[in-house]
């Protein structure tokens, strides 16, 4: 399949309009997915449309901080992936702009509403964790089956957890908890929680990998990329908690006052077409459910119906009051505490 990808791509150029496009041009993209999707999308955009992209890889809240800091002068053109709560502050505060991409109406409708027009929705993936289950049984400790199973004493120095001031991933867990228990109850059982933590990471990935690589027993991650671990030959497994869990919905957004706009159009209508699709499991190593109704759905791909996932409340928990004020309690009440 690789093989005629390339002409696969360009065949697609004319009914997407990407042939205007002017050869040589150039894009900039601040990308938030696993470095090697946006390793597949630098080589393969090129030979579809003629435009050379160059990314940054930033997790999601990284990538919010840069497009703030540089909201008088983006130097980058589209962002892409990340978590969706994000995408939508990022919206609601004039840093980026909705554009409705050709392909528009094959998106999964469900994903389109929950996201009520704030963003482009590019993929679905289920927070759970990645777990080390050789570690568990050497030192005699069940497999944990819910979020309040994190808050045992057993389970002490044994999770790692991304840190929700940088990962998105660490935001949905938050935003999820509060969902689940209420905002009180919530941030009680992340205080119990937090004396079992080991390492607050930076990515969303890195927990996953910790857990992979037996340094630690539970990652707190989206599933997909613990899936990523095992089709790489690491010994883990991977589940959700059986209370309920939340679920991210990847972003594509048109970053504003761009300067390349029109290269910057031609690369989302292309992001989010089957074939572009395609790579985030060819190449990328990322096994999201893929936002086009048109696109395969890797086989390995986390299904929703395997899990208890929550009807998550995107645009309340998307929302700079809400999302800037459960991250600061957090850090406030949460992160300084002793272990």
């Amino acid at each position: 399949m690789r093989k005629v990808l390339p002409i696969l791509l360009v065949l697609l150029v004319a009914p997407l309009g990407l042939a205007t496009a002017a050869p040589g041009g150039r894009i900039s993209v601040l990308c938030s997915p696993n470095p090697a999707w946006c390793d597949a999308i630098k080589a393969e955009f090129p030979k579809a449309t003629g435009i050379t992209l160059e990314y940054i890889r930033l997790s999601s809240g990284e990538a919010f901080a840069r497009l703030r800091a540089e909201a008088a002068n983006p130097s980058l053109d589209v962002w892409f992936g990340g978590t969706g709560d994000p995408h939508i502050e990022a919206n609601e505060a004039g840093l980026t702009e909705f554009y409705r991409p050709q392909a528009w109406n094959d998106l999964r409708p469900e994903l389109r509403e929950a996201v009520a027009g704030k963003y482009v929705p590019l993929y679905a993936g289920i927070l759970g964790w990645a777990i080390n289950e050789r570690l568990l049984r050497e030192k005699g400790i069940p497999v944990p089956r819910s979020w309040r199973d994190l808050a045992d004493p057993r389970y002490r120095g044994l999770v790692a957890y991304p840190n929700p001031n940088t990962s998105g991933t660490g935001y949905t867990m938050v935003a999820t908890l509060v969902q689940l228990y209420g905002e009180e109850g919530a941030f009680d059982l992340l205080k119990r929680i937090h004396r079992n933590i080991a390492q607050y990471t930076r990515s969303g990935a890195a927990p996953g990998q910790l857990t992979a690589r037996g340094e630690l027993a539970i990652g707190i991650t989206f599933i997909h990329d613990a899936v990523d671990q095992v089709l790489q030959g690491f010994p883990i497994t991977y589940n959700a908690p059986s209370d309920g869990t939340g679920y991210e919905i990847g972003g594509l957004s048109l970053i504003k006052n761009t300067r390349n706009r029109a290269n910057a159009i031609v690369f989302m209508d292309w992001a989010v077409s089957p074939e572009a699709q395609r790579l985030a499991a060819e190449q990328g190593q990322s096994y999201q459910i893929p936002s086009n109704s048109k696109t395969p759905t890797p086989r390995v791909a986390p299904r929703f119906q395997d899990f208890r996932v929550i009807s998550y409340d995107f645009l309340k928990f998307g929302k700079a009051s809400v999302r800037e004020g459960l991250i600061r309690r957090w850090t406030r009440e949460v992160e300084p505490l002793p272990k």
